[in-house]
C-alpha cells in the first residue's frame, strides 16, 4: 500500500523520459565503441549499464529522502566539496592535459561532477533565506565568494566547462531568487569587461578551441578537427540517418570522443535529423517538468534546489549540442544522461532523485 501511494505521487513523466534518454544513450554508446582496436566488445556499455543499475538505488534513496533535511548538511557538504577538489590537485590522475579524476581501484571518479550537485544544495541553503532580498552588492557579493572558491578550484584543474556550469547554476538560482535585474545586468557586463583578463589565464589548448570556433579551417588537423568532423557526421546523417552501427565518421574513428563529448554527433549521423529532434524533444520535456516542479514548490529551499538542477541540465544541453553543431566553442561539457561517464550519470541521477523528492512531497501536502 505504501509503495502504491509513493508511485501515485511520483512524477512518472519525468522518470520515464529520463530512463528513455539513458536507454538511447546505451544504444549509441554501444554503436560508437563496439569496435575497439579491431575487436568487438561492449565494455563501455557494460560499465555505463552497471552504473545505471546502481544509480536506480540512488534515485530510490533520494526520492524517498526528505530534501528539506539537506539544508542542515549544507556546511559539511561545502567543506567536503572543497576537500575533494583540493585532493584532485595532489592525488588526481591526468588525461587529455587535465587533472580531474581520482582513481579508486577499478573506478575512476570525477569530483568536479559531484561538485555541481553539492554546490546546488549549498547555494540553495543560502538563497532560500534571501529570496527577494538580493537588491544590493553587499547582499550578493557573499554568494559570489561562496561559489567563487570551488569555481576557481575546478578552473585550476583545468576544467573550463564545469566552471561555466557553476556560473549557469548560480545565475539561474539568482534569477529565481529575484535578484535585482540591474545587479544581474551589471554582473554580466563585468564578466564581458573582464573576459580579456581571463583570456590570459586559459591554457593554450583552451585558447585554440575558442579561436577555431570562429574558423575551424584555421587548424583543420589540430584544434579545429573535432568541430569539422562533428559537422560532417551530423550533416551526413541527413533526415533518417545511416542507421545504428552504420555511421562512417564514428565507426571509423574519424570523430574523436564519440561516446562522451560528441555523442550527439553520432546521433545525428546514425539516427539523422529526426533522431536529433526526438532527443531534443525528450530534453524539452525533462527541463519543462523540472521548471514546473520548481514553480509549484511551496518552500523556497525546494524551489532553489529544483532551479539549480534544471539550470545545470539546460546549460549543458545547450552548450553540448551547440558545440557539436559548431555554433559554440568546444568546452568538454557532457550531454546529460547521454554522454559516457559514471560520475556524470550518477550526478544527473542524484539531481533527478532530488526533483522526484520535491515533487512527491508537494503532492503529499496537496492530498
Amino acid at each position: 500500500m505504501f509503495i502504491q501511494r509513493e508511485w501515485k505521487n511520483l512524477d512518472k513523466v519525468l522518470l520515464i523520459v529520463s530512463f528513455l534518454i539513458v536507454c538511447i544513450s546505451l544504444c549509441i554508446i554501444g554503436s560508437a565503441t563496439h569496435i575497439n582496436k579491431g575487436a568487438i566488445n561492449y565494455d563501455f556499455v557494460a560499465k555505463q549499464g552497471a552504473a545505471f543499475v546502481v544509480d536506480l538505488m540512488i534515485i530510490l534513496f533520494f526520492s524517498r529522502f526528505d530534501y528539506a533535511k539537506l539544508k542542515k548538511y549544507a556546511k559539511p557538504l561545502y567543506i567536503i566539496n572543497l576537500l575533494m577538489l583540493v585532493a584532485v590537485m595532489f592525488v588526481g590522475t591526468s588525461a587529455l592535459g587535465a587533472q580531474r579524476w581520482i582513481q579508486l581501484g577499478p573506478i575512476t571518479l570525477q569530483p568536479s561532477e559531484f561538485s555541481k550537485l553539492i554546490m546546488i544544495i549549498c547555494t540553495a541553503s543560502i538563497l532560500s533565506d534571501r529570496v527577494g532580498q538580493l537588491n544590493t552588492w553587499r547582499q550578493v557579493l557573499p554568494i559570489g565568494l561562496y561559489v567563487g572558491i570551488p569555481f576557481l578550484l575546478v578552473l585550476k584543474q583545468p576544467d573550463l566547462g564545469t566552471s561555466l556550469v557553476f556560473l549557469a547554476i548560480t545565475f539561474g538560482m539568482l534569477f529565481v531568487g529575484r535578484i535585482k535585474m540591474s545587479l544581474l545586468r551589471n554582473v554580466f557586463l563585468a564578466g564581458v569587461v573582464l573576459a580579456p583578463v581571463g583570456w590570459h589565464f586559459l591554457k593554450d589548448y583552451q585558447k585554440s578551441r575558442i579561436t577555431v570556433f570562429l574558423n575551424p579551417n584555421a587548424d583543420p588537423f589540430g584544434a579545429g578537427y573535432h568541430i569539422i568532423q562533428s559537422k560532417i557526421a551530423i550533416g551526413s546523417g541527413m533526415l533518417f540517418g545511416k542507421g545504428l552501427f552504420q555511421g562512417t565518421q564514428s565507426q571509423l574513428n574519424f570523430l574523436p570522443e564519440n561516446h562522451t563529448d560528441f555523442i550527439f554527433s553520432v546521433i545525428g549521423e546514425e539516427l539523422g535529423f529526426l533522431g536529433c529532434v526526438f532527443l531534443l524533444f525528450l530534453y524539452f520535456i525533462l527541463v519543462y517538468r523540472g521548471l514546473m516542479i520548481a514553480k509549484d514548490c511551496k518552500d523556497s529551499f525546494g524551489m532553489m534546489l529544483a532551479t539549480g538542477v534544471v539550470s545545470m541540465w539546460a546549460f549543458q544541453i545547450l552548450v553540448n549540442v551547440g558545440m557539436t553543431c559548431g555554433i559554440m566553442p568546444v568546452t568538454g561539457i557532457p550531454l546529460p544522461f547521454m554522454s559516457y561517464g559514471v560520475s556524470a550519470l550518477t550526478t544527473n541521477m542524484m539531481g533527478l532523485g532530488l526533483l522526484l523528492s520535491i515533487y512527491m512531497r508537494q503532492q503529499t501536502m496537496i492530498f
